[in-house]
């Protein structure tokens, strides 16, 4: 099946069309092919993808300033791939660490992504190119050889391949926006990618159908047939009363009629975000309508064609939601757009999922055609009109974890970045939603001023309470940490990074104190502490879960948490930057950023101090880190080292210990010798070592009572 208009020739081996596949049913070695497949499939149409680009100049351009050009995305995906692998331990290998470095974080407009160009050295489209070819062959390798068992589950060497690959087909998605947004000189017609929708008219008028209320279930459990991502899961109970709906997506042409009446100039319509946008890149129209004398034009992946008033518009959340309170006005009624669970009770009306279905019931998948549609195209029941796909519903509801939520490990900042009020959810999916986007459960959210192929479906009903997020960092790993980095003094023992950083500061009289490097850096305690003594400090953590409170306490000045006291009995905490002495003053001298201590970017470099603290017994290759952060430290510098060397094979493979066992000779080799072996050609030590004591409070009565050991190297 291919789409509509696809003209036949060398991608029509690419299988434009697939489905989501089963984790649980069949034989290993069925299941093994299933995936071998999905994955060449998924790898080969992301490529085509890129096929579209006019030219390398077309890599490199910024389709959206808040986003990374398109050399950054065709790499990523494929990155994404061997980072995974080597994070979940499945692989120790790389293949190009320059390129899997550079090409690995800054997907979302995160405050710690740094989007200045001057700091990023892209690759060239042939390099990424041959990169992803070595990719493909290795995940082949892996797929073929590895040794699983079924069903696949989130334990399973497998589910980090599927986590993969979906990952890649979201970007299939994300990445026919951003080659929408760059100018049409930049982008070339493509046997696959051409085929858009030959039918345009009058749109037909809207109108609102009752929707009957019911208890909704949100949430999926664990074993759940099909890949999921972490916030998929869990359980969430919604009462949702009846309301009424639309009929079709909102039009161009209903659009239209906001854009006429003064919509993008009138305040009142628009809420304070919503407005300050409007100020900022004072918009007069939709985005992809393209202003032709008295008359609009719309941009389509690859053309520029006469205005299809009967397709649905493009819009964000904010341009969504000014148009609710326009119609509201017009219809002397409250209109909005519909809740998550809203939506989940008007999807119930579709009897089939992507799995399932012989053929799409709506312009999704990749099946009909590869841009939008009439709105009154694909009928379902009750009446309504494209349920599913054609584009993006957005909802009202902005993203947060169901009860239950867990982050996988592998993958810890998909979600958790998102929980912050400030990104709306997305449902029913697109013309270009496949794979798990395109699942009934899927959850997807973006920030209210991004784009996407995302429309409107306003509901008539009583207006909503303003949300209310859990704002409390709920996750076990980065509580503790916080605790521990922020918390009170335990067992009479003082707080660890600050006795550090007082060690420390006793060797900075005679030393430049310009600029600090926090490797490893956690919550970031230690780094505003550092702050007090040097100009600049840059934070760096391989976990973003681990950044998120410090930037936080950046932004707002306080990270609230929680803690275990017994059982399922907790204490709510905060920490605010008011708590602590001076930390007001030196805040914005901190840059958290998240990194690979071991696969570190260019740009950390000349620095006078870098500080790794309980670092190096958790890193996977702590011998490749010690030669490497050499060279990135200037002459007279000081590498101080602090660890308890609590060695175990959880976190850094036997071959890989720096010392804690017997040499060749017999011997007993402690890790301050193996330390000395590889930075004594460069450095000297400062001074005798000394031991720092540290408590961490598990519960209200159990605490882990350990030792450090900090060095003070000198490089010559």
């Amino acid at each position: 099946m291919t789409p509509q208009n696809m003209t036949s020739g060398v991608y029509d081996e690419i299988y434009f069309i697939t489905k989501t596949l089963n984790l649980k049913t069949g034989a290993v070695e069925v299941k093994r092919q299933e995936i071998l497949e999905y994955f060449h499939k998924t790898f080969s149409l992301y490529e085509s993808l890129f096929d579209c680009l006019n030219g390398d100049a077309a890599f490199y351009a910024r389709a959206n300033n808040l986003r990374h050009p398109l050399i950054f995305y065709y790499g990523h995906t494929a990155v994404f791939f061997m980072n995974k692998l080597n994070v979940a331990g499945l692989i120790n290998t790389r293949i190009d660490p320059v390129i899997e470095s550079t090409l690995a974080v800054g997907v979302d407009e995160m405050s710690w992504d740094d989007l200045n160009d001057k700091n990023y050295d892209w690759p060239t489209p042939a390099t990424v190119k041959a990169y992803r070819d070595k990719v493909r062959d290795r995940v082949d390798g892996f797929i073929r050889n590895c040794s699983f068992s079924m069903p696949i589950d989130q334990n399973s060497p497998l589910w980090i391949i599927m986590m993969s690959i979906e990952h890649e087909r979201i970007h299939l998605e994300t990445s026919t926006v951003l080659i929408r947004e760059l100018p049409l000189n930049m982008v070339k017609s493509h046997p696959l990618w051409r085929a858009i929708c030959n039918e345009s008219g009058s749109a037909p008028e809207n109108e609102l159908i009752n929707v009957d209320g019911g208890l909704m279930q949100l949430g999926k459990p664990n074993d759940d047939p099909f890949y999921g991502w972490d916030n998929e899961y869990g359980a969430m109970n919604a009462e949702v009363p009846s309301f009424k709906a639309s009929k079709y997506l909102v039009s161009n042409s209903e659009y239209l009629s906001f854009v006429d009446n003064g919509g993008y100039t009138t305040e009142k319509y628009w809420s304070p975000e919503g407005w300050a946008w409007i100020a900022y890149q004072k918009p007069e129209h939709p985005k992809f309508w393209v202003k032709s004398d008295d008359t609009y034009q719309y941009r389509t992946m690859l053309d520029v064609i006469e205005m299809p008033w009967n397709w649905p518009v493009d819009i964000n959340y904010l341009e969504a939601k000014a148009f609710c309170n326009w119609k509201s006005e017009q219809m002397d009624a409250h209109i909005r757009m519909p809740t998550e669970a809203e939506w989940h009770q008007l999807r119930t009306l579709v009897k089939t999922d992507q799995p399932d279905w012989e053929n799409a019931p709506g312009n999704i998948n990749l099946e009909f055609v590869t841009s939008s549609c009439p709105v009154d195209r694909h009928e379902f029941s009750g009446g309504f009109f494209d349920v599913i796909g054609n584009v993006w519903q957005w909802t009202e509801t902005p993203i947060d974890g169901y009860d239950g939520f867990k982050v996988h490990e592998a993958y810890d900042d998909f979600s958790t970045p998102t929980f912050d009020g400030k990104h709306n959810l997305i449902k029913g999916g697109s013309w270009a939603s496949t794979g798990n986007i395109a699942l009934e459960k899927s959850r997807y959210a973006f920030r209210r001023h991004f784009h996407q192929h995302s429309g409107l479906r306003y509901v008539e009903s009583e207006p909503l309470p303003a949300p209310s997020l859990n704002r409390y960092e709920m996750d076990g790993l980065v509580t503790k940490d916080i605790e521990f980095q922020y918390g009170q003094e335990q067992l009479g023992v003082a707080n660890f990074p600050v006795a550090c950083v007082n060690a420390v500061a006793e060797y900075l009289e005679d030393h430049k104190t310009l600029r600090a490097l926090d490797i490893g850096c956690g919550t970031g305690r230690a780094s505003f502490e550092l702050a007090k003594c040097f100009k600049h400090v840059d934070a760096v953590d391989i976990s973003v879960r681990l950044i998120e409170p410090p930037v936080n306490l950046q932004k707002t000045g306080a990270q609230r948490y929680v803690v275990p006291d017994e059982g399922e009995l907790v204490s709510y905490r905060e920490v605010k930057l008011s708590d602590f002495e001076a930390y007001d003053f030196v805040k914005n001298k901190v840059t958290f950023l998240q990194g690979d201590a071991c696969n570190l970017a260019d740009k950390f470099k000349d620095y006078d101090l870098v500080f790794a603290s309980n670092l190096i017994d958790n890193l996977y290759d702590p011998e490749k880190f010690l030669r490497a952060i050499q060279d990135r430290i200037r002459s007279g510098g000081l590498l101080v080292i602090i660890s308890p060397y609590h060695w175990t094979e959880e976190h850094t493979a036997r071959d890989k210990w720096l010392g804690g066992f017997k040499a060749h000779t017999g011997e007993t080799y402690k890790t301050l010798e193996g330390i000395t072996d590889i930075l004594t050609a460069e450095f000297e030590s400062v001074d005798v070592p000394r031991e720092i004591p540290f408590v961490i409070r598990e519960t209200a009565r159990k605490f882990t009572h350990s030792v450090s050991e900090m060095s003070v190297w000198k490089k010559r």
